[in-house]
């Protein structure tokens, strides 16, 4: 068997969690693999109380992530588990980095961990926030950074470089950094492209532009995007201006703040069922192309 030791990881607020994560037990431990759990999201659950926890992606070769897209998103930044495969079973809403649900999970766990899969890598940015010439603040997203107003209801001017040499000044509500994977996510509800998730690539989205000028805008991922914040403050009260990472990181911006996003040296590894899912993905979740009546 290729993946022996395999983490499990579930979604905290799963319906039904108890029964999934008996099944998804159940079926790794039949073909053989030992099965090591996350200690806080599954310590209520009985069947786990004789399980050794996971401490880091040094203890297994493979994580399981039971749940939707957000605790994927969760898992990759609080783990990150850059070095190890991740194999998502869906039990969330859309689940559109999912791989398998759990319906399909007695027969497709034992074929990807024998081998049979493929991996596939996906991109993630590294992101740095820094002020007064010091950072103050370095994380990572498999989808998207985004730098936006946050209560107020007022543009903002976020001065925007690429490799250091000027883009544009956006005035909008924000702006979308995005890797491929994210494109199907905040940044296609912004109007952006959809960008195959495969493709070294990173996709600026303005959030409302107050120019019809100001489009998205694909670059190479290699190259380092550097945005300046220039938040005005009112006679009523200081403008607000946050960076969100993957919709689960909040951290607070001021005017002069500078934000430096570019893909990271390391990728995401995805265990699938075959090299390309993409398109079908986009079909049947999105319903992509598909004629409205």
């Amino acid at each position: 068997m290729k993946y022996k030791r395999v983490g499990l990881t579930v979604k905290s607020g799963l319906s039904e969690k108890s029964e999934a994560v008996e099944k998804v037990i159940r079926i790794l431990q039949g073909i053989g693999a030992e099965v090591l759990v996350d200690a806080q999201r599954t310590e209520e659950i009985i069947c786990t109380s004789t399980l050794k926890h996971y401490r880091n992606e040094q203890d297994i070769d493979l994580l399981v992530v039971l749940g939707g897209d957000g605790t994927i998103l969760r898992a990759v930044r609080e783990h990150q588990a850059f070095s190890i495969p991740i194999l998502s079973i869906n039990r969330g809403t859309v689940g559109f980095l999912a791989e398998i649900d759990l319906e399909e999970a007695e027969t497709l766990i034992p074929s990807l961990l024998n081998g049979e899969g493929v991996l596939e890598e996906r991109h993630i940015l590294s992101v740095t926030a820094t002020r007064d010439g010091k950072a103050f603040h370095t994380g990572f997203a498999l989808n998207e950074a985004v730098i936006a107003q946050g209560t107020i209801a007022r543009l903002v001017d976020l001065k925007t470089f690429i490799q250091d040499e000027p883009l544009t000044t956006f005035h909008a509500d924000g702006l979308i950094i995005s890797t491929p994977t994210g494109s199907t996510a905040y940044s296609l509800a912004a109007g952006g492209p959809i960008v195959h998730p495969i493709l070294p690539a990173t996709i600026l989205t303005p959030i409302n532009p107050h120019s019809f000028s100001q489009k998205p805008v694909v670059i190479p991922s290699h190259q380092e995007v550097r945005v300046d914040v220039c938040a005005k403050s009112t006679k009523f009260e200081d403008a607000e201006v946050v960076l969100t990472l993957d919709g689960q990181v909040y951290i607070p911006l001021k005017s002069g703040d500078v934000v430096r996003a570019c893909a990271c040296k390391k990728t995401v590894q995805f265990l699938r069922r075959k090299q390309d899912t993409f398109f079908g993905t986009l079909r049947e979740k999105l319903k992509w192309g598909e004629r409205v009546d």
